[in-house]
C-alpha cells in the first residue's frame, strides 16, 4: 500500500539526486573531477542517510523522529565542506556557474529534512554555515540571487510545517481524551439511570400496593396495614441508603427482622467499591447469615472505611439507647473483606 510518508520519501530521494546531478553537468572544464564527484558522493550518502534512517519502531502520530547526533554533525559537516570543496574543484572561472551552485539548493534540501527529522538548532545551524561559506566564495548578491534565499525559506516553511503539525496532533490526542471522558461519563450515567429505574421499579413493587390500599381507605388503616406500611417504608429506606448490601436473600433476612419487631437501620457509607461482583456475593452472604442469627431489637448496619473490615453489624437490646452503652449491646459482628485474585 503507498502512503504519503513514503511518497514523500521518494520525492525526497529524487530532489535530491536531480541537485546532485547538476553539479556532473559540466558545461565548462573543472579544475579537479575527483573532487567533484567525491563530494557529490558524500553529500548524496549524507542525505538519504537522513531521509531513511529509522532505527525504532514506526513513526508516531507526531510523524518521523528525531535524526541521532552522529548523523547531525555528518550533516553540518556536509554544510562546512560541500560548499568549498565545490567552489575548489569547479576552479575560479566556473564558481558562478549551475553546475557549480547546485550544492545552494542542495544543502537547503539536506537542512529542510534535518529540520522534518526534528533537529531545527542543527538546520538553521546547517544554513548558517552555507551562507557564510558560498558569501565568501561568490559574494554576498551572488549567493543570495543564486538560491542561498530560497534554502533559508524551505527550511522556514519545513519547521512551520513541524510546527502545525505538531499542535494538530496535540489538539488531537486531546479531542480523543475529551471523547473517550464523554462516553466514559454517558456509560456512568447510563449505567446510573438503569439502576435509578431498578430502584424506582422496586420501590412501586414495594410500596405500590399499601399506597394503593391507603388511598382506597382513605387513610384508614387497620393494624395490619400499618405494620406492611412501616415494612415498606423500612426497605425503602434499605435501597436508598445501602443498596449495595442488598440482595434477595438480604432482603429477606431484613424483612423477617423488622416483622418480629426489630428496628433495622442499614448505612452504605462507603468503603466497597472496589469489590466485584463475587466479593459482594461473599459480603452479602455473610450479611444474610448474621442477620438470620440476630435477636436484638435494633441493628445498625454500616460499611466500613476500614482495610480490613467491610461491613459492620452491631445490635442492641434492653434498655439502653445510647450507641455508649456497651450493656445494650448484644450483637457485634465486623464482615471482613473477602479475599481477591
Amino acid at each position: 500500500m503507498i502512503s504519503v510518508r513514503r511518497i514523500l520519501v521518494v520525492l525526497g530521494v529524487a530532489f535530491t539526486a536531480y541537485l546532485a546531478a547538476r553539479g556532473l553537468w559540466w558545461t565548462a572544464p573543472v579544475n579537479n573531477p575527483t573532487v567533484v564527484i567525491v563530494t557529490l558522493c558524500l553529500y548524496l550518502f549524507t542525505t538519504w542517510l537522513c531521509i531513511w534512517w529509522d532505527p525504532g519502531p514506526a513513526h508516531g502520530p507526531r510523524g518521523p523522529g528525531a535524526l541521532p547526533v552522529w548523523a547531525c554533525v555528518l550533516a553540518l559537516a556536509n554544510a562546512v565542506i560541500v560548499p568549498s570543496a565545490i567552489a575548489v574543484g569547479v576552479g575560479a572561472a566556473s564558481r558562478t556557474a549551475g553546475f557549480a551552485t547546485w550544492y545552494l539548493g542542495g544543502i537547503g534540501a539536506l537542512m529542510t529534512i534535518v529540520m522534518v527529522r526534528r533537529r531545527p538548532w542543527v538546520a538553521w545551524a546547517g544554513i548558517v554555515a552555507l551562507a557564510i561559506a558560498s558569501m565568501a566564495w561568490l559574494g554576498i548578491v551572488s549567493a543570495l540571487a543564486l538560491g542561498l534565499v530560497g534554502s533559508a525559506v524551505w527550511v522556514a516553511v519545513a519547521q512551520v510545517l513541524m510546527l502545525s503539525m505538531d499542535r494538530a496532533a496535540s489538539d488531537t490526542a486531546r479531542l480523543a481524551q475529551l471523547q473517550r471522558a464523554a462516553s466514559a461519563w454517558q456509560a456512568a450515567q447510563t449505567v446510573r439511570q438503569r439502576e435509578r429505574r431498578v430502584q424506582v421499579q422496586r420501590a412501586l413493587a414495594v410500596a405500590g400496593p399499601v399506597l394503593s390500599r391507603t388511598v382506597a381507605a382513605g387513610g384508614r388503616l387497620s393494624d395490619e396495614d400499618r405494620a406492611e406500611a412501616r415494612l415498606a417504608e423500612g426497605s425503602l429506606r434499605d435501597e436508598l441508603r445501602g443498596a449495595r448490601l442488598l440482595d434477595d436473600e438480604v432482603r429477606a433476612e431484613l424483612e423477617r427482622a423488622r416483622r418480629r419487631g426489630a428496628h433495622v437501620t442499614m448505612l452504605d457509607e462507603g468503603g466497597l467499591e472496589h469489590l466485584d461482583d463475587a466479593a459482594l456475593a461473599v459480603v452479602r452472604g455473610e450479611l444474610a447469615e448474621t442477620l438470620r442469627e440476630a435477636q436484638s431489637e435494633r441493628l445498625f448496619i454500616r460499611t466500613s472505611p476500614h482495610a480490613s473490615v467491610a461491613v459492620t453489624v452491631v445490635g442492641r437490646s434492653g434498655a439502653g439507647q445510647a450507641l455508649s452503652d456497651e450493656d445494650a449491646v448484644d450483637l457485634w459482628r465486623e464482615i471482613e473483606h473477602p479475599a481477591q485474585d
